[in-house]
């Protein structure tokens, strides 16, 4: 949403300046995301005091003087033909570098002999005025160097607003500026229209679904798809350009003036928040309109010159023998108003949300107007919003309005008044609000109240605040009025539930914590990916057709991401997800509607790609080492412990890109592969894992219990092995602990070799085992005895023996 400073204070006049305003309103609202200041060709100028002025020596109509342009420099010399040059004036000041409005860059040169090193503007030069006798004066206070912009009260100033799709009645200037007088205790009042005709516009409003304005006969058909309709009948006016005033209006939130009639439909929709559309009367036939469902396939060709198949159950807005508009999202060209225009239906409505949405989303297509329909208007306000649009265009275009307005709302509704416990605010909130607080803030947005009881009271929304339904949503009113800022950030000893946290987010965090802690950065992309690049299931409603599938599986997004990387020649990434697959579903769910959709089977996993450096360049070591199968095995070894904690976990080796398969509980969960990427010659390679978090159940997460720290002596015994190629490493951890017994404390291979020394087809593994009893220290003989158990079953069993001198 774009809004006008200068529009907004017509609304409400306030004192703040445009960042006071942006933070208040981001602050009590809607966020600012950015100031635009629409007199930005003037950026470079400054204000500058004359000090010296004295005639050119080789002219008799220039003056040669020393101005001082701020910033604790010396004077700058600057030649001026202006007849009203002064010392100790302020006057508007462009320096060498500047460019002026038009483009004319101001430079350094001899005029007649003297250096000029900038330029004393009038106010033609600024785009301020026609005058061209004489330099602008300044009366004000201001010190040299003084931004000429923040000096002097120039030009609008844009708000680019990002409104949340819950607060519709901000994407107006007037529903801001309510927001704005009640932070500033103003008052708000419509802008006056200039030069307004001597007519009495008053709408007659009906609970029927036909009535007639003028000649014109309206039929409201489709009462479902609208909710309210009202149109006005304006003959013998002048379609032509806009003033001045309107034309500057619509300029400064980034609209293009059509003409006045159209321009008066644009203003009433930036300004208060509701479109409009005006139909050329002359080409609606028999003088009938008719809102309606559409009838088999109609055709229209719409304001964008583009040809449309009216999708079946789309509301239009027809004449006796065609569609003419598509009802709240664009106008056909057939009765587009042009400059041969001499009267016109204005049609004023209020549209139902879900079927503008759903006729939008079909056709492709999205206007200011359906951007606000879907969102929902204000429709108890239509009626003054038609008395004030054909009053503006009566001042505008000129013209006689025939007979009053008609309003056709069959089913009028109201807001139901919510019943607000301050005891129950209290408790959202964390601290007490008093009663009167809470009416004074409400009131100031345009809630009703009336006591119901002691601390009750009966609170009745706006008709513009479709999102205030009950108790919750008046709290969160009540802190956004006060004030988010001015509640205790203290925590208190608040006991939110006493239900422990389900499995999955217990092992979450457990996952988070283990990647975080060896040097992974964890992300959360869309789980939408492209068909044929992992994709399962298709959207009904992508966000993009390039990425309209869900994804199967996890390192197929953290393979896009890593490409992404690479193409900005970043080779070292470490990063994981916690996020969701999703599959084929079996069985239909009852949805909202008469059919039953097939839902897509969901599965919590984790992955984790690794490539390029294995930890970040350091001074103390000029290579580091890249990332290697050994590497990605690790990863998955405690990733897949930390999943399933009380859980054996086996890796078993796998073939081709699968480096191995992952085992818990002989349950494949997942596995770690070797993966391919779209990669440069210069990228390392890159290892990645997954595992199915759903693949076993989850038990309830277990507290960790006390355990002391040792107060016996450890005993370490390194053991070197002569193993055969084909016995794992894992094979042979399982056979000693399985021998050592519970004096075992911890276990560690540390080196692997092959080559001299070592006979063909062997190699060499060297393990360190820590001994250790919980109450005494252990006995030599005791060590000995379970290393030489140890060395005898690795032997029967699996044909390893121990490594000799």
């Amino acid at each position: 949403m774009n809004a006008s400073y200068e529009w907004l204070r017509a609304f409400v006049p306030f004192s703040l300046s445009p960042t006071e305003l942006r933070d208040m309103l981001t602050s009590r609202c809607a966020t600012v995301d950015d100031l635009v200041s629409l007199r930005d060709d003037l950026r470079d100028v400054v204000i500058a005091r004359v000090v010296e002025a004295a005639r050119h020596p080789n002219s008799d109509h220039l003056w040669v003087t020393k101005v001082d342009a701020g910033g604790g420099g010396a004077l700058v010399d600057v030649v001026c033909g202006a007849a009203n040059v002064s010392v100790n004036a302020l006057y508007p000041f462009a320096p060498v570098g500047a460019t002026l409005p038009g483009g004319l860059k101001i430079e350094k040169r001899k005029i007649r002999g003297e250096t000029s090193e900038g330029m004393l503007c009038s106010a033609k030069e600024l785009g301020l005025g026609t005058d061209t006798e004489g330099i602008m004066a300044l009366t004000l206070v201001a010190e040299p160097g003084t931004r000429f912009l923040d000096a002097m009260p120039i030009g609008d100033t844009r708000l680019v607003i990002d409104v949340l799709p819950n607060r519709p009645d901000l994407l107006s200037h007037e529903g801001l500026a309510r927001e704005i007088a009640a932070a500033t205790g103003g008052t708000i009042t419509r802008p006056e229209i200039a030069e307004e005709k001597p007519f009495v516009i008053r709408t007659h409003t009906v609970k029927a679904t036909s009535g007639k304005v003028g000649d014109v006969t309206v039929k409201l058909e489709d009462t479902d798809g609208c909710m309210r309709y009202a149109g006005a009948v304006i003959t013998g006016l002048k379609v032509g350009p806009s003033p001045d005033w309107l034309v500057q209006r619509l300029q400064a939130v980034g609209s293009r003036p059509i003409n006045n009639v159209v321009d008066v439909t644009n203003y009433m929709l930036l300004g208060f928040g509701q479109p409009m559309h005006a139909f050329d009367l002359e080409k609606i036939a028999r003088g009938t309109v008719v809102v309606r469902k559409t009838r088999g396939e109609e055709l229209i060709k719409t304001l964008d010159g583009v040809d449309r198949t009216l999708p079946p159950g789309a509301v239009v807005i027809g004449d006796a023998e065609r569609a003419q508009a598509i009802a709240g999202i664009i106008g056909g060209s057939g009765s587009e108003v042009s400059e041969s225009t001499t009267e016109i239906f204005l049609e004023v409505a209020a549209f139902n949300p879900a079927r503008i949405r759903a006729t939008r989303r079909k056709l492709a297509i999205s206007t200011d107007a359906s951007y606000r329909f879907e969102r929902g208007v204000d429709v108890d306000a239509i009626p003054a919003l038609v008395d004030y649009a054909v009053r503006l265009i009566l001042s505008v275009a000129g013209g006689i309005p025939q007979g009053s307005p008609i309003d056709l709302y069959p089913l009028p509704r109201r807001p139901q008044p919510i019943s607000l416990k301050l005891v129950r605010v209290a408790r959202l909130l964390g601290e007490p609000v008093e009663t009167n607080e809470v009416e004074k803030n409400l009131r100031t947005v345009g809630f009703r109240i009336a006591p119901e009881a002691k601390d009750v009271l009966k609170v009745s929304p706006p008709s513009w605040r479709h999102d205030v339904h009950s108790d919750v949503d008046l709290a969160e009113e009540i802190a956004r009025l006060r004030g988010y800022d001015s509640f205790s950030s203290e925590l208190r000893p608040f006991r939110p539930s006493a239900v422990p946290d389900a499995p999955l987010v217990a092992v979450t965090k457990r996952l988070e914590e283990t990647f975080v802690g060896v040097g992974l950065n964890e992300v959360r992309p869309m789980p939408f990916v492209a068909e044929g690049h992992g994709a399962t299931v298709r959207v009904t409603n992508p966000l993009a057709e390039d990425e309209a599938f869900l994804r199967g599986d996890l390192l197929t997004t953290l393979i896009s991401r890593a490409e992404y990387n690479l193409a900005r020649m970043q080779g070292n990434v470490r990063l994981f997800e916690i996020g969701t697959a999703f599959f084929a579903g079996e069985g239909a769910a009852d949805l909202p509607g008469p059919k039953k959709a097939v839902l897509p089977r969901e599965e919590m996993h984790v992955a984790a790609l690794v490539m390029g450096q294995r930890a970040p360049t350091h001074f103390t070591k000029a290579i580091q080492p890249s990332y290697d199968e050994w590497d990605i095995k690790f990863l998955a070894e405690t990733a897949a412990a930390a999943a399933f904690p009380s859980a054996a976990v086996i890796l078993v080796p796998g073939t081709g890109d699968t480096l191995w398969e992952i085992s818990v509980d002989g349950h494949t969960v997942g596995s770690a592969r070797r993966l391919k990427l779209d990669a440069p010659v210069w990228a390392k390679p890159a290892f990645g894992l997954e595992i199915n978090l759903e693949a076993i159940e989850q038990g309830a997460a277990r507290s960790k219990g006390y355990r002391p720290i040792p107060a016996t002596p450890r005993v370490q015994v390194d053991l070197a092995l002569l193993a055969p190629a084909s016995v794992t490493a894992a094979q042979i951890d399982t056979v000693i602990r399985k021998e050592a017994g519970e004096l075992l404390e911890s276990l560690t291979l540390f080196d692997e070799f092959s080559g001299q020394g070592i006979p063909e087809g062997l190699r060499s593994l060297a393990w360190a085992l820590t001994f250790r009893h919980p109450e005494r220290t252990l006995k030599d003989q005791e060590v000995q005895g379970r290393t030489a158990k140890i060395v005898t079953a690795l032997e029967g069993e699996l044909g390893v023996r121990q490594r000799t001198a």
